[in-house]
């Protein structure tokens, strides 16, 4: 007995955590070769199509902040890519706002899902803001339009001296970097989340582990 609680106090941090994680997600559990029959449904694929359209939106980000304005103002490569951006943003909400949908009215926060369900309307929320950043920093009237319409709403919750949208450096900052990692990180939290307590089934689908 005190061999046992000798080599349980030695442990090192690493260690407890790696058990931990292999223990809440294993491999097969992360990385999962079979689902059950009831994902069949059209209603499951709208989580996989939002996340292609994230992916979308990331790569073609990441081509805008590199060359800049001047690149996607003047050059036919990046009017496209400015474009497929725009698009692949409209295409991510719509499926989103699609999921979100499904998965309330599925009570998808069954099974000791809340955290999942909570992490995926939080996502949709952060989404929202690094939206409204994108489009005020578009430099050109549509963005100064939006900015200056918006700015009086923001001065009149007294956040305006702290998140000010005339100033396109900071929302510039907020769209490329800040939102971004926000995002990213509150989605693969969801996903990882997803797979530890598995996919939701339907409200009358029998499952003895409910």
């Amino acid at each position: 007995m005190s061999t046992k609680s000798e080599n349980t106090e030695n442990r090192q941090w690493t260690e407890i955590v790696r058990e931990e994680i292999l223990e809440k997600l294993p491999p097969e559990k992360l990385l999962p070769s079979k689902q059950p029959a009831y994902m069949a449904s059209w209603i499951y694929t709208f989580g996989v199509l939002t996340m292609s359209a994230l992916i979308v939106v990331i790569g073609t980000g990441t081509f805008l902040a590199i060359f800049g304005p001047s690149w996607w103002h003047t050059s036919v490569v990046g009017h496209f890519v400015n474009s497929l951006h725009l698009w692949s943003v409209e295409l991510f909400f719509f499926f989103m706002v699609i999921h979100l949908w499904g998965k309330f009215f599925m009570a998808a926060w069954r099974g000791n899902r809340a955290l999942t369900w909570m992490t995926g309307a939080v996502s949709f929320l952060a989404s929202i803001l690094a939206a409204f950043t994108g489009y005020v920093s578009q430099e050109n009237f549509d963005s100064q339009w939006i900015s200056t319409q918006a700015k009086d709403g923001l001065n009149s919750v007294a956040i305006g001296s702290h998140f000010n949208v005339l100033n396109f450096g900071q929302m510039i900052t907020f769209h490329i970097a800040v939102m971004p990692a926000a995002v990213i990180v509150i989605v693969a939290l969801h996903l990882l989340l997803v797979r530890t307590k598995g996919i939701v089934p339907p409200i009358n689908h029998e499952n003895k582990s409910e």
